[in-house]
């Protein structure tokens, strides 16, 4: 039996969004050295700061005010985290802390600069580490250290800037390892032969392409491999007009078509794009066939056969 594949993956793309007057304060603040809070019509003072009071719902805009609170604070929890991963606020061992700063009723989750984990306590008194570069984002506090002096008063600040931070980029990115299984490793080592290979179900007899090792629909695990097409009916299909951005291996002109094609001897559409064929001739029922590249581990694209088209009888259910 072939091996189970697996392979590092990165889905990763840049979050725009633009802020409120409240969140934009607090970040040009942080830009300014300044941490501001929210007060809410009770006297509470929320760090950071929300545009409705969580324990009312009310919109805090009218009745409270962005307010200053004190760069030092109190640790309230904690959790030491021995591996920092790409991203993190620091690179050498720290501890996420909650920490309440002076003047503050509620806690801020950032990271504590410590020498180890016995060095953290709840209750320890700490302070504001600002990064030497700020640019108006959450960054621009760089961490919490240890602090054994007085409470910093804060100075008073409103909260109005003569340039405001009005939005902001963030940067999402997950990695992971990913593993296809035993059945769908099958299917890949079989693409690399140029073939396509499902697997049966032993109760429904649905192929199912590419493998899932179990019938969705049964319940039931499968492990009779089938080969199927290479040829195929479309099935239905969609017009791109919008180019791909920044994928290397989809570098193709617009329009074009992807489809969902059902290879002859399969319970199951799978998709692909067409090509040989202007875009506006493309059609439920067209007959194709794979086309593949030198060396390439799957089909490039799909074409037409040149068979008459497929009646609609012989694949209404796979659409």
């Amino acid at each position: 039996m072939p091996a189970v594949l697996k392979a590092p993956l990165v889905v990763e793309f840049p979050f725009t969004r633009s802020l409120g007057p409240v969140q934009s304060a607090f970040l040009t603040g942080l830009r300014e050295r300044v941490v501001l809070g929210v007060r809410t019509r009770d006297g509470r003072t929320l760090v950071p700061p929300v545009e409705y009071d969580p324990v009312t719902a009310e919109e805090i805009g009218d009745r409270g005010g962005l307010v200053e609170v004190a760069p030092t604070g109190t640790v309230t929890t904690w959790a030491w985290n021995p591996e920092p991963r790409r991203g993190q606020p620091l690179r050498t061992p720290f501890a996420w802390v909650l920490v309440r700063l002076d003047g503050a009723d509620t806690a801020l989750l950032h990271a504590l600069d410590a020498p180890g984990p016995e060095a953290v306590h709840t209750g320890m008194r700490v302070r504001v580490r600002w990064a030497e570069e700020r640019t108006g984002a959450i960054t621009d506090l760089a961490c919490f250290e240890p602090y054994d002096g007085d409470p910093a008063e804060p100075a008073g600040h409103t909260g109005e800037f003569a340039d405001p931070v009005t939005g902001i980029v963030a940067p999402a990115r997950l990695d992971y390892v990913y593993s296809p299984g035993r059945a769908q490793s099958a299917y890949i080592h079989a693409l690399s032969g140029r073939r396509t290979v499902g697997e049966r179900c032993p109760s429904c007899h649905k192929v199912y392409v590419p493998p899932r090792g179990a019938c969705p629909t049964c319940g039931i695990a499968t492990s009779e491999q089938v080969e199927v097409g290479p040829r195929g009916t479309v099935t239905t299909y969609c017009i791109v007009n919008i180019k791909a951005a920044h994928t290397a291996n989809l570098d193709i002109e617009v329009p074009y078509v992807y489809a969902h094609i059902a290879l002859d001897g399969a319970g199951l559409a799978l998709h692909g794009r067409i090509g040989g064929i202007p875009y506006d001739q493309v059609r439920m029922g067209l007959r194709v066939e794979p086309v593949w590249t030198e060396g390439g581990r799957y089909p490039d694209h799909y074409r037409p056969t040149g068979e008459p088209d497929a009646e609609y009888d012989t694949y209404k259910e796979l659409l």
